[in-house]
């Protein structure tokens, strides 16, 4: 897995599978950042609110492999909504983990958490964000640029002005919710999407059905979950701080089959994320349900 990659939209060769590192702190980024460069991983994904860029930067320096060897993302807050609070935080993320500059830049959504799906769109001001962040993608700060949870209407808003495409959008995307026509829409405006939390936050783990599919390939819930996504044309980040399951979630040499496929589109939503249902995670605001 660890040498398959996509070219977005203007040539940057993006890996498939990441590291995600949402709930580490420094020290425990830190280390995930070395263990996982250790077993092969090269695309670490981070973001201002996780509050663990400086551990992020601090594996990269001490991982034994040059930065241009890496892929690095990190996102802006989602209460940055103007020009000039979006440029600052890109200098303050290259400062905490001290970098001359990040492989992708994206929107960590496209409304503060705290009204996030609400009435209010933010869409002039989300104009205003990506602005900057195509002046810092001119500048060489930034290699790509892109967004995250951003919906149809979210992202033709940002392409009615943009100087410069979204390479990127990444969103919530797992067997039992998967939102295709979002996928699709993308795939057709040439915007890679990146699925978070592919694992249902561990949710799906003990689904009987997906387990039934994944013994029929010899393959564990968490790894039938990634090659699910990636046979949509996904980028999968899975999060984690145990190198067992970070081996364990690059061994994804296997095709599901077609009915399989079909199969796992179709499952019935997962009602429930148990400890890590709390959405929109950054805002306190409500429970998934």
């Amino acid at each position: 897995m660890f040498n398959e990659t996509i070219k977005l939209s203007n040539g940057v060769e993006i890996p498939k599978l990441g590291l995600g590192t949402w709930l580490l702190n420094d020290e425990q980024a830190a280390q995930a950042v070395r263990d996982a460069v250790s077993i092969g991983y090269r695309h670490m994904d981070t973001a201002q609110a996780y509050m663990n860029e400086a551990g992020v930067g601090e594996g990269i320096r001490s991982c034994g492999v040059a930065r241009e060897e890496l892929f690095i993302t990190t996102k802006v807050a989602a209460e940055a909504k103007n020009y000039d609070a979006v440029t600052k935080s890109i200098d303050e993320s290259l400062a905490k983990m001290r970098l001359d500059y990040i492989d992708l830049l994206i929107i960590h959504s496209p409304q503060p958490w705290k009204e996030f799906r609400e009435d209010n769109r933010y869409f002039e001001e989300n104009k205003e964000v990506w602005k900057a962040m195509e002046d810092a993608y001119k500048t060489g700060k930034l290699k790509a640029i892109g967004l995250s949870n951003f919906l149809q209407d979210d992202i033709e808003n940002i392409l009615a002005s943009c100087e410069i495409k979204p390479m990127v959008n990444q969103i919530l995307a797992h067997v039992s919710n998967t939102p295709l026509e979002l996928i699709e829409f993308c795939r057709k405006k040439d915007i890679l999407v990146e699925a978070y939390s592919p694992i249902a936050h561990g949710a799906i783990l003990d689904h009987a059905e997906v387990k039934g599919i994944a013994d029929k390939y010899g393959v564990s819930v968490a790894q039938l979950c990634l090659r699910y996504d990636i046979q949509l044309g996904l980028v999968v980040l899975p999060k984690t701080a145990n190198p067992d399951h970070m081996r364990i979630n690059a061994k994804l040499d296997f095709v599901i089959g077609d009915a399989d496929m079909e199969a796992l589109k179709n499952m019935e939503l997962i009602q429930d994320y148990g400890e890590h249902g709390f959405f929109p995670v950054f805002g306190e605001k409500n429970k998934i349900k």
